[in-house]
């Protein structure tokens, strides 16, 4: 087996995608391919993938809106949480797998930002691919402290389970840098470094001031 694995920058509001194949076995999926998917296949031809699965890490319309295109140009099938609006083919459930080729994916449900939200984690090439839960230096915006709450739960049990050394790529470029790791976020992250629940519900409350103070979009 070889790895394909390409970030691909989508539009919208730097919004990230994923191709993510084995070049032995000519197979991929693609995850989260909005705004531009006619550019997501092209690259999946270009690397000689058939595309078995479109996979949502969420059901937000900057997430979805290339579904429709997507599973047309590829026949693939449609791969999201179960509670996904958009009735996915392959419910993916909590810690459900999914095999592409050599390639053995592990979905986590990870609720907060959306209901719906899953992340994609490869282990052995260490790719965890996690939407708008965790991004660069922040993490997915939440409307009140309820979701905030059940947020906080979602990452923890994420930094537990997955290794420090796990890749991190993001659903949006928000951050400093296109992509992390699990440690350096653990490390320098403001977000994973709230002591409890109660101090990362008052740095969401106050995020706004605090990005203006250190000059972050």
């Amino acid at each position: 087996m070889r790895l394909i694995f390409e970030q691909v920058r989508a539009g919208g509001d730097r919004n990230f995608g994923y191709l993510l194949g084995d070049r032995e076995a000519k197979v991929g999926v693609l995850i989260d391919p909005s705004y531009s998917p006619e550019a997501f296949v092209e690259r999946a031809t270009a690397q000689g993938l058939t595309i078995s699965h479109v996979i949502n890490t969420h059901s937000h319309p900057d997430h979805i809106n290339g579904n429709a295109a997507a599973l047309a140009l590829t026949q693939a099938r449609l791969a999201a949480h179960p509670a996904a609006p958009t009735s996915p083919d392959v419910p993916l459930h909590d810690e459900a797998e999914l095999v592409v080729g050599s390639l053995r994916l592990r979905f986590l449900h990870v609720p907060g930002h959306c209901h719906d939200h899953v992340v994609v984690h490869e282990p052995v090439h260490q790719i965890l691919v996690t939407g708008d839960l965790l991004f660069v230096g922040k993490v997915g915006g939440t409307t009140n402290d309820e979701d905030a709450t059940v947020e906080w739960t979602s990452l923890q049990r994420l930094l537990r389970v997955v290794p420090d050394a796990t890749t991190v790529w993001p659903g949006h470029d928000y951050g400093a840098r296109p992509s992390s790791t699990v440690g350096l976020e653990k490390q320098t992250n403001p977000f994973l470094l709230c002591a409890d629940v109660a101090a990362f519900l008052q740095l969401k409350r106050e995020w706004s001031q605090v990005k203006a103070r250190l000059g972050l979009k």
